[in-house]
């Protein structure tokens, strides 16, 4: 489970054992203390560092584990050996379709645990980008929860210098700007987690922490590994530069390119605000040659509507591909059930520039959209279609298409 529990079961015909029967017989665990709605909160993962898989309700866990490798060869990024030194474990998490309105409305104190675990490694991983700030606050709840009340003999300036690790994600633990961050004192990562930590109060803090993650765009994605393109131009900085690994997060509302490493969002989408396609590769025959997931939408550039296309490759994308055709058919029918027209309320693409750029929690500015978006397509390799559909700007491999 996501708060690092482990539950061994003895269940009757194992091997033929259906997701649904294992989730029922979870949450009729007497030691876990959850509540039986928790079947629909919660599901069966199979996952690795190399693919996670969200199983449905009739898949039988034993059989995707016997088909493991075969599901490596068709859609991981990694070598052979690493393949073969794989080893998935069956995980109790978050149903990518449960509806966010209805977890905001959960009360139970041991599902909330379940929810913050899973936010929690999210964080931590790079995979939900925050500002700094939002960083230091996540990590200080976190702090109250796992070191309970502020202790001054035990938690000092020094705890939190080895500790605060622990307690942010990666890509603030190393690099330059924590270096210059040392520098500064007051300023310094885990000062800053100290103080927020000393003043915290003991109440319903995974709750806290969770109505903060609920207001990320991207909370409750399955994500798919990928890679984009750097932006740059010509045969020799095409030949010298390598592709950018990102995660493609896809929820109810969107679709999100994250660099993880860096924790930047590159891109945010609601359905509302794209068109995409999904393309197989040209070669098949050719290792190198990946299937594709494009990603067009509308912006303001030098006053003018254009259409941006990004291409991301991935042994993954089909599997984006049906998620993303699954989340927008339901919200055709619930338009369709509510009388909406939906070939004019959504799906169609309004070139209002500020509904591209989603926000990052309550402290960012919506007037700075623009600018905000505009710095972030610039590190892209996009193609650029005016409203006749010609193209009229390319970078990297588009340069070669057209």
């Amino acid at each position: 489970m996501m708060n690092e529990v482990a539950l061994r079961m003895d269940v009757e015909d194992g091997t033929n054992s259906t997701v649904h029967e294992l989730v029922q017989a979870i949450v009729g665990e007497e030691q876990l203390r959850i509540p039986r709605v928790a079947g629909t909160i919660f599901t069966l993962w199979m996952t690795s560092g190399l693919l996670e898989l969200q199983l449905k309700p009739h898949h039988k866990p034993l059989s995707i584990r016997a088909k493991w490798p075969i599901l490596l060869k068709k859609y991981a990024h990694a070598t052979e050996s690493r393949q073969r030194r794989d080893e998935p474990i069956l995980s109790f998490q978050r149903n990518v379709f449960f509806p966010l309105t209805q977890e905001e409305r959960i009360k139970d104190e041991r599902v909330l645990e379940l929810l913050y675990a899973e936010a929690k490694y999210n964080i931590l991983e790079g995979r939900y980008p925050c500002e700094v700030s939002q960083y230091i606050m996540l990590g200080s709840i976190q702090a109250r929860i796992e070191l309970g009340p502020y202790n001054p003999q035990f938690h000092t300036l020094h705890f939190f210098r080895e500790q605060h690790g622990r307690f942010l994600p990666a890509h603030m633990r190393n690099g330059g700007w924590n270096s210059w961050l040392r520098l500064s004192g007051k300023d310094a990562p885990e000062v800053r987690l100290l103080e927020h930590y000393r003043r915290l109060p003991d109440r319903k803090l995974h709750k806290k922490y969770l109505e903060f993650c609920w207001t990320l765009p991207f909370y409750g994605s399955a994500f798919f590994q990928g890679q984009i393109e750097q932006p740059v131009r010509g045969l020799t900085s095409l030949i010298t530069h390598q592709d950018i690994p990102v995660l493609v997060g896809i929820n109810a509302q969107g679709v999100y390119v994250i660099n993880n490493v860096l924790c930047t969002l590159l891109v945010g989408l609601r359905y509302e605000e794209l068109s995409w396609d999904f393309a197989k590769p040209s070669q098949e025959d050719n290792p190198d040659c990946l299937p594709c997931l494009f990603l067009q939408f509308r912006v303001v550039e030098n006053g003018t509507h254009v259409s941006k296309i990004l291409q991301i490759f991935s042994k993954q994308a089909v599997m984006m591909d049906a998620l993303i055709t699954g989340f927008v058919e339901d919200l055709k029918q619930k338009l369709a059930s509510t009388g909406v027209d939906n070939s004019t309320q959504i799906f169609e693409n309004n070139g209002d520039t500020n509904e591209c750029m989603l926000t990052l929690g309550p402290s960012s500015r919506k007037d700075s959209a623009h600018n905000n978006l505009i710095n972030k397509l610039r590190k892209l390799t996009l193609a650029t279609f005016d409203e006749e559909g010609r193209c009229i700007g390319q970078m990297g491999s588009w340069s070669f298409s057209y």
